[in-house]
């Protein structure tokens, strides 16, 4: 095990070089086998990617060789492949498309200042130690936003699928311009048949973890197409031959007018990618045996980010697809992904030609096999039968983006993201508590209707932080609890444990609280609060105002305290007995 021991020094920021500085003889031969069995498969992908995100297909493996020489050395996981990735795809053609107007090379500047984007987000937010942001999504949330990308790849890459090309605006228009055109007569049937083969092989063999199944369909399309000369005699598509040369640095210029919708691509895809990219690296992790520090993973992901927009890329992720060929293929550390990233460059300064005869309806295939991958069905089924509420805001997600589009439904969902968080909070659960006869502590009244409450006093549990949005719920249920005490009250305690937080909005209301119960001739007093809320009411000149006497350590202690003062006819089962 592999471990950053001085944080303090640059190899917080490099643990590539650790990892280097550690490395064993006994990985090389397994890294540089690993390695060349992932370039194998990156190619493809690779290009699969580029074409469905609106760019030349060389692109996608310039995503791929730099990037993946940027996470060896900012990245901590030893065996997570980055690269393009299908869950990005319609973010980028998303914005890609409209704004590029057909021009290819302004298509590559905008997904570079897409991936710039990403990338400075996440780094900054790796720095800012805010690698916990992508939690704040619960997964009702991330099933629905992902599932609608995942509807609007497919549906995206069908026409080249059936070897014809459409114009729509959104994912409704276009199944319904796939529909006309289909009817119309325009499907080619050779290119069909192409496409629909290799989706066929490439999920018969997805079931057998160590066959490389996109690599044996893509190929073998290739070998038909070329053999039989496909492309000339039956008018398939094919990807043609690539550039010859390296990606070289270069700056994405973009309009001005085009800096709002890249800035909210850029943080979409900022978000999609790193929540997936934990997700991932923190399963390897377990796997493997090895700690993953979140943080450090944002800027390894950053890195990577940026080193594809400075060297015509465009934005990436991990792959939960080529992360296990790796590991299948014995990976030991990023080394293998050092030589893939070398292997591709190799392929293109001296065989730039050897996937000309590439069917873009093969390409079509792998994207809509890895889109399929994508769509959660059998958890959501799960989340119907256990909270119908959590399953219908998932479909609401899912609508977003399948209606709205992916820009508009990713923001659809962070926004219910908040609702949903704000709401939990807002509309807390709370309870008046009792003695039930047998059973030990004090519990909701409501759930021990036979729970006997001790004469002038209520206890009252509230199961959430104080803050703004619940403060005056929480006045309100007080003075109700008062109003419903079957005995004039003298004490009324809080049972606090539950509140983890106050802000100044709670804190005055409080204040006020405290006035109108001392009008009442009521105390009010707190139980089992913790000690840094006690600060913050030390901070807001609270906690000098009640005096240390009105703060319990257990609600037992704020009892008995109340009986010594108090004389009421009260006889506790525990006594009885």
């Amino acid at each position: 095990m592999i471990r950053v021991t001085d944080r303090s020094d640059w190899n917080r920021w490099l643990p590539g070089l650790q990892t280097a500085r550690h490395y064993e003889a006994a990985w090389l031969p397994h890294d540089v086998m690993a390695g060349l069995v992932l370039a194998s498969m990156l190619v493809p992908v690779g290009i699969a990617y580029a074409t469905a995100s609106g760019l030349p297909g060389i692109y996608g493996l310039y995503a791929t060789i730099v990037p993946l020489l940027a996470y060896a050395l900012f990245g901590p996981s030893r065996i997570l492949v980055l690269g393009p990735d299908s869950a990005l795809v319609a973010v980028i053609f998303g914005v890609v498309v409209p704004l590029s107007g057909g021009d290819p090379q302004r298509a590559i500047m905008l997904a570079g200042a897409m991936a710039i984007v990403s990338g400075a987000i996440c780094v900054l937010a790796g720095i800012a130690r805010l690698g916990f942001v992508t939690e704040l999504l619960s997964k009702p949330i991330r099933y629905g936003y992902m599932n609608g990308i995942a509807l609007t790849v497919l549906i995206s890459q069908t026409p080249k699928l059936f070897g014809f090309s459409i114009e729509s605006d959104g994912p409704l228009q276009s199944l319904w311009a796939i529909g006309g055109a289909i009817l119309e007569g325009k499907t080619n049937g050779i290119s069909f048949a192409v496409g629909a083969g290799t989706l066929a092989a490439i999920l018969l063999l997805r079931r057998h973890k160590r066959v490389p199944g996109i690599l044996i369909a893509v190929v073998a399309a290739t070998v038909i197409v070329a053999t039989l000369d496909l492309g000339t005699h039956s008018n398939v598509s094919v990807l043609g031959p690539l550039p010859q040369g390296l990606p070289a640095f270069a700056i994405p210029w973009i309009r001005t007018d085009d800096i709002v919708p890249v800035l909210i691509g850029g943080t979409a895809i900022a978000l999609v990618s790193f929540a997936d990219t934990s997700v991932l690296s923190r399963a390897y992790a377990a796997r493997i045996q090895t700690r993953v520090d979140p943080n450090q993973e944002m800027v390894g992901l950053g890195a990577a980010n940026l080193a594809a927009g400075f060297f015509q890329g465009f934005p990436i992720s991990s792959s939960s697809s080529r992360t296990p060929v790796a590991e299948a293929a014995g990976a030991r550390t990023q080394l293998a992904n050092v030589v893939g990233a070398l292997a591709i460059a190799i392929l293109l300064l001296v065989a730039p030609n050897l996937l000309k005869h590439l069917p873009t309806a093969a390409l079509a295939a792998v994207v809509i096999a890895s889109a399929i991958s994508l769509f959660e069905v059998t958890d959501l089924r799960r989340i119907y039968r256990i909270q119908q509420w959590e399953f219908w805001l998932s479909m609401a997600c899912f609508a977003g983006v399948a209606v709205l589009g992916v820009i508009p439904g990713i923001g659809l969902a962070i926004v219910l993201a908040v609702i949903e968080f704000l709401w939990d909070g807002w509309r807390p659960h709370y309870a008046v508590l009792g003695r039930a006869e047998g059973v030990k502590g004090y519990h909701d009244i409501a759930r021990y209707p036979g729970a006997r409450r001790i004469p002038g006093l209520v206890l009252f549990r509230w199961d959430a932080p104080l803050f703004f949005a619940n403060a005056e719920l929480f006045h309100e249920r007080v003075l109700d609890a008062v109003a419903q005490s079957p005995t004039a009250v003298r004490w009324f305690v809080v049972a606090a444990e539950p509140v983890t937080s106050i802000d100044v909005t709670a804190a005055d209301m409080i204040a006020e609280l405290d006035k109108e119960l001392h009008d009442r001739g009521i105390e009010l007093h707190f139980a089992e609060l913790k000690d840094p809320v006690k600060d913050k009411l030390r901070r807001f000149e609270l906690f000098a105002h009640f005096g240390e006497q009105s703060f319990f350590p257990t609600i037992g202690a704020a009892v008995a305290r109340y009986l010594e003062i108090h004389p009421v006819e009260w006889v506790d089962w525990e006594d009885r007995a």
